[in-house]
């Protein structure tokens, strides 16, 4: 039996995402990066920002410092998230479920060397 569903691939959802306070450089040095998600997960879940971080680090991130962005399984302390220039915190973080032509920003607010 195959392992393959027809016709069960969730259509991609459009959604910019954006890159600052010098996390643009673990993405090749790009801050916009207009991509499309599944909108569902593998399990049949709506996608949401917890499933979009590892998308990132796996489809965008060209650095292999992956903790500079994520520290266990989530988005690194210091680093702001707006969704459509709101607090992530008022759409409920991680469990925001991506919405068509949302933009979703990550702010780093740490700045070392």
């Amino acid at each position: 039996m195959s392992q393959h569903s027809t016709g069960s691939e969730s259509p991609a959802i459009p959604i910019t995402v954006e890159f600052t306070g010098g996390l643009e450089l673990l993405f090749g040095n790009e801050r916009k990066h207009k991509i499309s998600v599944p909108s569902r997960t593998s399990d049949g879940n709506p996608t949401n920002i917890s499933h979009l971080l590892p998308y990132l680090v796996e489809n965008l991130m060209q650095d292999q410092r992956k903790e500079m962005f994520i520290m266990e399984d989530n988005v690194r302390p210091g680093i702001l998230v707006l969704i459509n220039d709101a607090d992530w915190e008022l759409e409920g973080e991680e469990k925001y479920e991506i919405q068509p032509g949302d933009n979703i920003v990550f702010v780093s607010t740490l700045h070392g060397g």
